[in-house]
């Protein structure tokens, strides 16, 4: 009899970006980079974080932003959760300090708030549960965007010198990093635009090795400094607890407040994956220019944050995927043309990171 390999639940996104991540650190604790390698690690690192907000300004349409800007109520209502909800809701773990989480950890909690929204996974849960799949598009689109300038500035804000020791310089070094290379991405995208929709897939192995580079950088920096020793497995569970309620309290705000607000179902469903997740390729990067040498523990909750937003929100898609179609009612009436799209269920992957 041939024996039957068990495989995980369906509804389980088995994320093989995630487990390629968790190789990182594994090789990061095992064999850090030290000396003259850690030189060149942290040269490449940083070249290669400006190589990704080049790609991503070149891959940014203008003309769909522009265009996407019709349903402007929604978008709101997600930048509002991303840049609003979030943040509070970051701040307010201060109180979870020193007997929840370590001022260290509770650094990088509320940067994860501070992260812009995705893209990938964002579209892929709102086309499984039969939502307004255009309008994920353009709301993750223009939360990315807007998290170029807006994540910076709140770090700046709300972190002080808990960032790494915020200051002009490191402003300085956010511009030359981050927007820089993001507006050159823009005005060069008309000679680059074709080449790089041409050679997507190879591109994307770029992203994400420029993203694994990163993660192998700040968690060598770590394991020399010794900052890992803080973090016990108690205070490991305590995190996963927090972000667990972080998430719950998101999904429920995005769900029912954009309700309330008067969109209807195929809105709302966009608005809650789109209102309650964080970037992580998006992220990763900002915290290595943000954070510097503390951007190892900064990243950890960012990280543990990704894989369970994937598997929560896959079941949620999941059941929402199965409800008979909604009677139309005065909340989808009032949410405009745009309420309730002819959407084609199509399935991207659910892996992004972005």
């Amino acid at each position: 009899m041939t024996r039957r390999i068990p495989r995980p639940p369906s509804w389980l996104p088995v994320d093989a970006y995630i487990l390629a991540l968790a190789a990182t650190v594994a090789l990061a604790a095992l064999l850090p980079a030290r000396g003259t390698a850690a030189d060149v690690a942290g040269a490449a690192s940083t070249g290669a974080v400006s190589l990704l907000f080049f790609l991503y300004g070149a891959r940014l349409s203008t003309a769909e932003a522009l265009d996407g800007l019709k349903h402007w109520r929604l978008h709101l209502t997600v930048l509002a959760c991303t840049f609003v909800l979030f943040p509070l809701l970051g701040l307010a773990s201060a109180g979870l300090v020193p007997y929840v989480l370590t001022p260290e950890l509770q650094a990088g909690f509320l940067f994860l708030c501070l992260v812009p929204s995705t893209i990938q996974s964002s579209i892929a849960f709102t086309s499984i549960a039969r939502g307004n799949v255009p309008a994920a598009i353009c709301a993750g689109s223009f939360s990315s965007l807007a998290g170029i300038l807006v994540t910076p500035l709140l770090a700046a804000l709300l972190l002080g010198s808990t960032g790494g020791g915020f200051s002009a310089d490191s402003l300085l070094r956010i511009v030359l990093q981050l927007l820089v290379p993001f507006l050159a991405g823009q005005l060069l995208r008309r000679w680059v635009g074709g080449f790089l929709a041409r050679h997507k897939k190879a591109l994307g192995l770029v992203d994400r090795g420029s993203i694994l580079l990163v993660v192998y950088t700040a968690f060598s920096e770590g394991m020399i400094a010794g900052v890992w020793r803080q973090v016990t497995p108690a205070r490991l569970g305590a995190l996963l607890a927090a972000e667990g309620v972080l998430l719950a309290l998101m999904l429920t705000l995005s769900w029912y407040g954009a309700r309330r607000l008067g969109f209807g179902r195929a809105d709302r469903i966009a608005i809650q994956f789109a209102g309650s997740k964080k970037s992580l390729a998006a992220g990763l990067p900002m915290a290595s220019v943000i954070f510097g040498a503390h951007a190892s523990l900064a990243v950890l909750p960012l990280m543990l944050f990704h894989q369970m937003q994937l598997m929560v929100c896959a079941v949620i898609a999941k059941r929402r995927s199965r409800d008979p179609e909604p009677p139309r009612d005065p909340a989808d009436s009032a949410s405009g043309a745009l309420s309730d799209p002819p959407v084609t269920v199509t399935r991207y992957p659910v892996a992004g990171s972005r």
